[in-house]
Parts: C-alpha cells; sequence; structure tokens
C-alpha cells in the first residue's frame, strides 16, 4: 500500500494502464446492463370499487403494490366501518392485490385516512353514504346511476334492484332506454338479501349501460315491476294471489357537452392506467423481443376505447397483435381492461429507443385534459449471431487495447500479458453467466408461446367445423379467454348448444355448472377474483364436460287405432 501512494521512477506503460483501462471496461458493461432494465412502474396505489353507497351497503377497498411480503393496516377504518374479512390475490406483473369489504357506519361524505402497506401508504380516499333505501311494503325498486352529471358519450352505470319480502309466483322488470340515450342491458342478474329497517328482503339486482347521445337534461323513466305474489291463508285456501306493483323514483341526468379544445378522439374516462407487462432486457438484430402494455379504463366499454397505438421505432419493424379486452361491471360501474402485444425487430446493431404509448383522455371528475403514457425503452442490440451484449463484450477485438501494447502487422492484438489473464478470465466467466441467463429467458419465453398457437389452432379447428375434444377445452381454459371456453363447450354439447344458459342447463354434473356461474358472476358482477374463478374452472373440467343423459324416446302404451296401410 504505501508503495503505491509514492512515485516509482520508470513505470511499465503497459501495467499502469492496464488496470484502470479493465475497470472503466466494467463499469460501462455495468451500466449498459442497467440501462436495459426495464423501468419499474407499479406502485402502491388504492382505490374503491364505488364513489357511493348507501348505509348498510358494502364497498371494497383494493390495494395493490409491489412489495413483497407485506400487508395493508387496516386498522384507522375501524371508527367509521364495519370491516369484513380482507382477502389477497397475485395481480399481473408480480403485484399483489388486496381487498377488503367496508360497511359505514354514518351517512354523509366519509373520508377513508391513508394507509400504511410495508414502507409505502396508499392516497386517501372519499366515499358519499346516502340514507338507505325507504321501503314500500312487500316490493320496492330502486334505481341508481353512478354519474350524475355525465359528459356526452360517457358511458354511466345504471343499476336497478328489485326489493321483494314475499315469494313471487311470477313477474316482469322493465326498464325503458330514455330519448337521446342509448341503453343495453350487461351481465346477468345477481341475487342476493339485505336487511331494511328491521325487515328482511330478496333483492334482484340488474345492470346497464346508458351512453347520452345529446348534451342537456335527460329524463331516465321510472324502472317499473308488476307481477303476482304468493298470498296469505284465504288467498291460499282459495287458490288465490295477489297483484303486486313498484316503480322506482323519477330522476334526470345532466349531460355535459363535450368542452372546446377536448382532446380527440373524444375519451371520457373517470380514470385511465397504463402500465408495461413484459419489456425485453436485450435485443439481436434480426430476432423480434415482446412488448406487452396494459390499459386499465374506469368508464369506457371495448367499443369506446381506442387501440393501444403501435410505437413507431426508427431503426425497427413493429408487428401488433390484436387487443385482449376484458370488460366488468363492477358495483355499478363499467371497468375495460385492455392488453396488446407487441413484437419488435431491430433491423441492425447498436441502441434502439422504443416509444412509449401515449393516450389523450378527459378526466370526468376534475374536467380536465390528461394523458396517460409510459415511459421509452432502450435497447442495446447485438448483431445477428451474437449472443446478447456479454458476448460481444468477451470478443477481445472490441476490448481496446493497452497503452503501448504492440500489434501484430494484421491489427490483432498481441498475446495478452501475464498481468491481464485474471481480468480475462473474469470477462469470460462473466459472459459465460450472462449467456446462461439469456438461454434461461428465450426457454421461458417460447413457453406460453406455443400455449397460445396451440389455442389459436384449437379454435381456428372448432371454427373450421371440427368437433373440439377435451385437450382443445384444456388449452382454453389455460391460455384462452373465457369465451373461448364457451364458445368450445358449446360445439362440445351434441346436437350443438345455442349459448352459456343452455349449456348450464344441460351439464349434469354441479360443480361444473357452479364453476362457470363462478366465472361468469367474476367477470360480470365484479364477485370475487376472476383468477381463483379460473383456477375452478380447470379443475372442474380436468375430465371433459359431463353432460346430461339424452332423455328416451316416448314409446305408445297402446297401438293406434287404425294401423297404416
Amino acid at each position: 500500500m504505501t508503495r503505491n501512494m509514492h512515485p516509482v521512477p520508470n513505470p511499465d506503460p503497459r501495467r499502469s494502464g492496464a488496470l484502470p483501462r479493465i475497470a472503466r471496461f466494467f463499469v460501462a458493461l455495468l451500466l449498459a446492463a442497467l440501462a436495459t432494465l426495464p423501468p419499474a412502474q407499479a406502485e402502491t396505489r388504492a382505490w374503491l370499487d364505488r364513489a357511493t353507497v348507501a348505509v348498510g351497503e358494502a364497498v371494497t377497498l383494493n390495494i395493490e403494490t409491489d412489495q413483497p411480503g407485506v400487508a395493508p393496516d387496516y386498522t384507522p377504518l375501524q371508527a367509521d366501518f364495519t370491516l369484513g374479512e380482507p382477502y389477497r390475490s397475485a395481480g399481473s406483473g408480480g403485484d399483489t392485490l388486496f381487498g377488503i369489504a367496508l360497511t359505514p357506519r354514518r351517512g354523509g361524505v366519509v373520508e377513508l385516512p391513508a394507509l400504511r402497506v410495508g414502507a409505502e401508504s396508499t392516497a386517501p380516499q372519499r366515499l358519499q353514504v346516502s340514507a338507505a333505501p325507504v321501503p314500500r311494503g312487500d316490493v320496492f325498486v330502486e334505481s341508481r346511476v353512478d354519474e350524475a352529471s355525465p359528459y356526452v358519450q360517457q358511458s354511466v352505470g345504471l343499476t336497478v334492484r328489485l326489493y321483494y319480502a314475499t315469494p313471487l309466483l311470477s313477474g316482469e322488470l322493465v326498464q325503458d332506454a330514455p330519448d337521446g340515450a342509448s341503453l343495453q342491458r350487461i351481465g346477468d342478474d345477481v341475487q342476493s338479501s339485505r336487511e331494511v329497517n328491521g325487515r328482511r328482503y330478496r333483492v334482484l339486482e340488474r345492470r346497464y349501460l346508458l351512453v347520452p347521445e345529446r348534451s342537456g337534461e335527460l329524463p331516465l323513466p321510472p324502472a317499473r315491476f308488476r307481477g303476482q305474489g304468493a298470498g296469505g291463508f284465504f288467498e291460499d285456501f282459495f287458490g288465490g294471489s295477489r297483484e303486486l306493483a313498484a316503480e322506482s323514483a323519477a330522476q334526470a341526468l345532466q349531460v355535459r357537452a363535450q368542452p372546446d379544445g377536448a382532446p380527440q378522439p373524444w375519451l371520457p374516462l373517470r380514470g385511465l392506467r397504463l402500465r408495461y407487462l413484459s419489456t425485453p432486457s436485450q435485443a439481436r438484430a434480426g430476432e423480434a423481443v415482446d412488448v406487452v402494455v396494459e390499459a386499465v379504463a374506469e368508464g369506457a366499454t371495448a367499443a369506446q376505447f381506442p387501440e393501444i397505438p403501435a410505437p413507431q421505432v426508427a431503426g425497427a419493424q413493429v408487428f401488433a397483435e390484436r387487443a385482449e379486452s376484458t370488460e366488468r361491471f363492477i358495483d355499478g360501474s363499467p371497468q375495460l381492461t385492455v392488453v396488446r402485444r407487441f413484437s419488435v425487430v431491430p433491423l441492425q446493431a447498436g441502441a434502439l429507443r422504443v416509444p412509449g404509448p401515449r393516450l389523450d383522455w378527459w378526466d370526468t371528475a376534475s374536467g380536465s385534459a390528461r394523458v396517460a403514457m409510459l415511459p421509452e425503452l432502450r435497447l442495446d442490440v447485438a448483431a445477428a449471431g451474437v449472443a446478447g451484449d456479454a458476448g460481444q463484450a468477451a470478443v477481445p477485438a472490441q476490448v481496446p487495447p493497452a497503452t503501448g501494447a504492440p500489434l501484430s502487422d494484421a491489427g490483432a492484438p498481441a498475446p495478452m500479458q501475464p498481468a491481464a489473464r485474471p481480468w480475462a478470465w473474469l470477462a469470460l466467466v462473466f459472459a459465460l453467466l450472462w449467456l446462461a441467463t439469456l438461454a434461461w429467458l428465450l426457454w421461458s419465453r417460447r413457453r406460453p408461446a406455443s400455449g397460445a398457437v396451440a389455442m389459436a389452432g384449437a379454435v381456428d379447428a372448432v371454427r373450421a367445423g371440427a368437433r373440439p375434444v377435451v385437450a382443445d377445452l384444456r388449452r382454453a381454459l389455460d391460455a384462452g379467454s373465457f369465451d373461448d371456453a364457451v364458445s368450445l363447450l358449446r360445439r362440445m354439447a351434441a346436437p350443438e348448444a345455442a349459448d352459456l344458459d343452455e349449456v348450464l342447463a344441460r351439464l349434469d354434473d354441479p360443480v361444473q355448472r357452479d364453476a362457470l356461474q363462478a366465472m361468469r358472476r367474476a367477470l360480470w358482477a365484479g364477485e370475487g377474483q376472476p383468477a381463483a374463478a379460473r383456477a375452478a374452472l380447470r379443475t372442474a373440467f380436468r375430465d371433459g364436460p359431463r353432460w346430461r343423459a339424452a332423455m328416451p324416446a316416448t314409446v305408445a302404451p297402446l297401438p293406434p287405432l287404425y294401423p297404416p296401410r
């Protein structure tokens, strides 16, 4: 150490410059590797599944975080809410999703404080708690919209609930479309029970999607119920029944016009989130790498949402796959999740910049223009035939020679000096480890791709008219959508089923019927987790569907009176 702190006469130029240059080389190599890492997109965030509830109704608080091994502290909520059983599930991209049902103890505006989650905290939330519905006899109807002052072409969730305290023999619940707006029924009816002012009611909940087409006042026709209920003792004794009728209170929406200077295409939303689900860590010229983007839009449907734009990359070709969308109706509000995959093929070696996606939208809550965007990705592209950046670092021709090192006539470096050999071995070991990591990444990335190709082949076979088999159904449940699985089940029925309801009616196994119903409720009613419902579907249909036995043909007990001649 003392000798290195003082000048040494007649230094060897090759030894004095070798160590600093090699150190600088490894520092540059480490920085290049860090530059290829994808930017951190996830963060701890919290949101309520709806902004308005009535006293006695439960609301779900969702918390998503990318911190491993942590859990939210719900203690600050106990003062204003009755807490349900908390749950957790694994989200996409390695995140963890927590949820808990909250029942407000009082009406008015209730503030949810920030909650501690590991080393981070959630943002405070606000909930509007209205008065409980006033019961009017044995049956009454209420209707609610998730936005009383929407913009033109904004998706509005309309929920109609029928409360009945007496058994119903028959009935019809009708919601007419208002003039100047489109109305579409979403999902299936959801049944539950609830106590209102000390009396137990059965509740039938029906959901609609309302889209105003012009600004101004929009009167909403009341929802009407007409039916027959089971009578009392004398009605039952004499075979009578009671006529029942009810309708919801009249209400009107104040539709706001599209603001001047609003971003186009016009996209009014309550919220929009973008994030990368998959980003490449390295690339090679002529070979495709995948970039997967997810968009979650609150207050939109697939028909309203624009395509996630494909990036324009200089020095590369980009192939965009068709987006996969999932529509959900969470406690009165529509929510859309869109996932789109882009394959980027670099044309040459060098630095490559992949711009992040950008979507302009209008925030209906704040009444302002917003932009959702992701940062650009920077890739170091290796030349064709070179196995990644580490391979380039191990090529001696790319390492600058030490000052004063002799060169041969052909310009190649002379044999390495003994003092530099340990560094060469370290560089070689580092390169081999990098190559092994690259091979594992490529192998793991190709595994789901083969499943997607198999799923596409199964769907194509179904469309071509071939009857699907159990293996096709398993692939659909592993890599396809719920619609793909339902389509295969319809084709597997003999004769072919018309829709999911007919599939449910013809299945003989109650476990399989329950699994399909649970998946449908998770997607459309927001009840349960889609991931858990998909796992239950895989288990229930592992050995294929179990259909009811065909009804035997009815045999006439007596021969015909006049036999045919």
